[in-house]
């Protein structure tokens, strides 16, 4: 590399890999369209190489510019690692704490516990990140996660909290029409982004596909369309047996649980901040058990 390159160099490389534009790239870094490709430029002149290749896919990188992505790629891991590592040094319970988790946690099991813990460590911050996918905690997309797993990262620690019950739910209009062993029930189901749950997996081993009349990919709208009439679901208990006009049908379903962690990476389980988090939000949960394991 000539003299004068820059980390922002090999970012500008990365954001525009990353985005195959240089206007995602521009979007990534805060700059403007005129900006990275004024920047590219230059750099490709410093180096004397082209390092993308324009294509009707969007901007392809030459073997010049793989080096130097895969150069920037290991220095953005080495960052995060140092950032991660210093993170989990901090003494005092103070400063941003990102938390993931997925909506059906948020509206039915969490909020209340984050409100106590704000009061409880006004010096935190949360930043609250709802998503249903598995976000990277070694890449630091979040610090802690509140995730239903039976099967968390190895790359992560954390704490089991409890077993998820689930179990079938209908509308009171529904129970009183029909059964649940009728064969034309018709039934709500999940969408192919949820798909990898058990009771996901139930219904496409038990029930037909025409008696399958409604998807919907988060369970939150599951519960909806099941409070609505539209069908029998299976939900967990912590929000059937909570939800207005839903009806259990029967127990719990055991194929069907699951577990309830929180989890964080091994570098900042020390941090102050994580650790207070971690010792609140597990005892809190912990309270909630018998509504989670529905006993």
């Amino acid at each position: 590399m000539p003299d004068g390159t820059t980390w922002d160099d090999f970012r500008l490389v990365k954001a525009v890999a990353d985005a195959r534009s240089l206007g995602g790239a521009a979007t990534t870094l805060g700059l403007n369209h005129s900006t990275i490709f004024r920047r590219l430029g230059a750099l490709e002149n410093a180096l004397g190489t082209r390092l993308f290749e324009r294509a009707r896919i969007g901007y392809s990188p030459t073997a010049a510019g793989e080096e130097m992505i895969a150069l920037a790629n290991r220095m953005a891991d080495d960052i995060v690692d140092f950032q991660r590592k210093v993170a989990g040094r901090d003494v005092k319970p103070s400063g941003e704490l990102r938390v993931t988790t997925n909506d059906t946690m948020l509206v039915h099991l969490l909020t209340p516990i984050f409100s106590s813990f704000c009061k409880a460590y006004p010096d935190i911050r949360l930043d609250i990140i709802v998503a249903n996918q598995a976000l990277n905690l070694s890449k630091r997309d979040a610090d802690v996660a509140v995730r239903a797993t039976e099967r968390p990262p190895e790359t992560l620690v954390g704490r089991r909290i409890a077993t998820i019950a689930w179990a079938r739910y209908a509308s009171s209009a529904l129970v009183f029409e029909t059964t649940v062993e009728d064969a034309s029930s018709p039934w709500v189901g999940f969408g192919d982004h949820v798909s990898s749950l058990p009771a996901a997996r139930w219904l496409a081993e038990r029930v037909p596909a025409d008696r399958l009349i409604y998807r919907v990919n988060t369970v939150l709208g599951l519960a909806e369309a099941v409070a609505a009439g539209m069908g029998f679901g299976f939900l967990p208990c912590f929000i059937g047996d909570r939800t207005a006009g839903l009806k259990r049908v029967g127990e719990p379903v055991r194929d069907l649980a699951g577990a309830l962690w929180l989890l964080t990476h091994p570098d900042l389980r020390h941090s102050a901040r994580v650790r207070a988090f971690m010792d609140h939000a597990g005892a809190e949960l912990s309270k909630r058990r018998a509504t989670v394991e529905a006993v």
